[in-house]
């Protein structure tokens, strides 16, 4: 989908800024509990798939940037943070639920989207081989 917000950064990024990379989008917000509990396990495994072109898309549901950016700097969060005040995200996947996830390959083609908490056996079965077959 068409989705355009401001970063931690301050930036203005697009999906369509990432075309010609696999890209997992995740929905989160810093009070919802199976999104801390799922952060660790992102940062991990985009910190190991970055070099392959590979990149992790947070976006925040509308919590205040500063509340934003702390729980980003505790969870080594090294991957864009959008910040979605108006709920944009959720609007343009059609999931009011969190966490929700969405794995975009290069062509910017949805390729899997899933609701709740994501864990590394998911990651590898699903996400690893799209990597892969885009290398």
């Amino acid at each position: 989908p068409e989705l355009t917000l401001t970063t931690l950064d301050g930036e203005t990024e697009s999906l369509a800024d990432y075309l010609g990379q696999g890209v997992l989008v995740n929905n989160w917000a810093t009070w919802c509990p199976p999104c801390k509990a799922e952060m660790p396990t992102l940062v991990a495994y985009h910190n190991e798939h970055t070099a392959d072109g590979f990149s992790i898309i947070a976006v925040d549901a509308g919590e205040p940037a500063d509340v934003v950016a702390q729980f980003a700097k505790d969870f080594g969060m090294k991957f864009p943070v959008w910040l979605d005040p108006d709920s944009a995200a959720l609007r343009a996947f059609g999931n009011g639920s969190l966490p929700n996830s969405y794995v975009i390959d290069r062509t910017g083609t949805v390729r899997l989207a899933g609701t709740g908490e994501i864990n590394r056996a998911m990651l590898e079965k699903y996400v690893t081989p799209l990597i892969a077959e885009s290398n």
